[in-house]
């Protein structure tokens, strides 16, 4: 077999120009049929991001479907669950899961790397007297993906008690039990439309993470939380990505009954807005650009003071691919990297920049 070789040319430059990137993906529903093709098409092309209970209640059919809902003056999802047969994929049966995500298979924007920041935004409606576990009912995850990724970093649950509650709930560690960031009465959220705007800068020190859920007929808010010091993906997490549906307990059955939530208009965008710095005012920062040839992909980064530097190429879920540059001594200053990626299969990968000043982290994309 012929040996896979890396080219590497490292060129001191003057200045990084780098410009403003956004980039928003939508997911609406557009009637019924083909829903799960719908799905995967904007989420995952190509693959398969639906985890339902079909396999264990087929004679019901499709666990997510497409309706009509005059409200919105649209059409809408329905994720279906039942307190029996369904259960988690055929896989656990101590719980229920009917969810949609993002994940490894997902174009590159819809995940969410360290240095990015990712605004979230959908509609959901719970039905009225909508049930839930008092171990969870979750709606909505970000999880983390490689490393600990047990626990998800934070959750939007419902919760059962006197009354019962929205809750959203925090996980700095997946040995570490949830903390209760926010709550508000479930009854708020029942038989109307929320809208929800999540932002996260992710970060594994200075992360910052802010929730807006607000009434669409009204437009009041009805639960809001932000905190700009919180760790928003783990240090040996690769990326971190969404998931909405429904999620529950089953070890009290007695306490739930057959659902249909709706969720509607489900967008993701990602800005990995940066500027240009003197030299001066440089952090160790790197980011992936694309260059005229398309074998080449050009990895820019920065030095504030002379440093020791090491770049490691990993693929999605944190395994070594390459090694870059090992343990070398580098001055001040702003650096370019091209990468000869012609012997890389297509996928998504994470560079990863250590020097003495810090740690920073890139997407890389190869679509050949």
């Amino acid at each position: 077999m012929k040996k896979s070789t890396l080219k590497l040319i490292l060129v001191a430059c003057f200045a990084i120009f780098v410009f403003p990137i956004n980039s928003q993906t939508i997911l609406d529903a557009d009637g019924p049929g083909n829903t799960y093709e719908l799905i995967n098409s904007v989420l995952a092309p190509g693959f398969d991001v639906i985890e339902t209970p079909d396999c264990a209640h087929p004679a019901f059919g499709r666990h997510i479907t497409e309706a009509w809902d005059s409200q919105l003056n649209r059409y809408v999802f329905e994720f279906h669950i039942h307190v029996t047969p369904d259960n988690d994929r055929c896989i656990n049966f101590d719980r229920q899961r009917n969810e949609i995500k993002t994940y490894d298979k997902s174009p590159a924007n819809l995940i969410g790397v360290a240095g990015e920041t990712v605004t979230y935004k959908w509609k959901f409606k719970l039905p009225t007297g909508f049930k839930v576990s008092s171990n969870f009912t979750h709606l909505h995850q970000i999880k983390a993906v490689g490393g600990d990724e047990a626990d998800p970093i934070f959750c939007l649950t419902a919760r059962k008690g006197n009354p019962n509650k929205l809750e959203l709930n925090y996980y700095v560690d997946s040995d570490l039990s949830a903390v209760k960031l926010t709550s508000e009465n479930l009854s708020l959220f029942e038989n109307t439309w929320v809208e929800v705007t999540e932002r996260i800068k992710i970060d594994n020190v200075n992360g910052t993470y802010s929730i807006v859920i607000k009434n669409v007929i009204t437009g009041a808010t009805l639960l809001s939380y932000s905190n700009n010091q919180l760790l928003t993906i783990r240090a040996d997490n690769a990326f971190i990505r969404p998931k909405w549906g429904i999620y529950r307990s089953l070890n009290n059955p007695q306490d739930l009954r057959d659902e249909v939530v709706r969720f509607a208009s489900f967008s993701i965008e990602e800005d990995t807005s940066t500027f240009v710095r003197s030299v001066k005012e440089l952090k160790p920062r790197i980011m992936v650009t694309q260059d005229l040839n398309p074998n080449i992909q050009m990895l820019n980064y920065s030095l504030e003071k002379q440093s020791r530097v090491s770049i490691q190429l990993l693929n999605v879920v944190g395994k070594q691919v390459k090694t870059l540059i090992n343990d070398q001594m580098q001055q001040s200053g702003d650096y370019r990297l091209k990468i000869d990626n012609h012997t890389l299969s297509d996928g998504i990968y994470i560079v990863s920049l250590v020097t003495d000043q810090g740690q920073s982290t890139a997407k890389m994309v190869i679509k050949k």
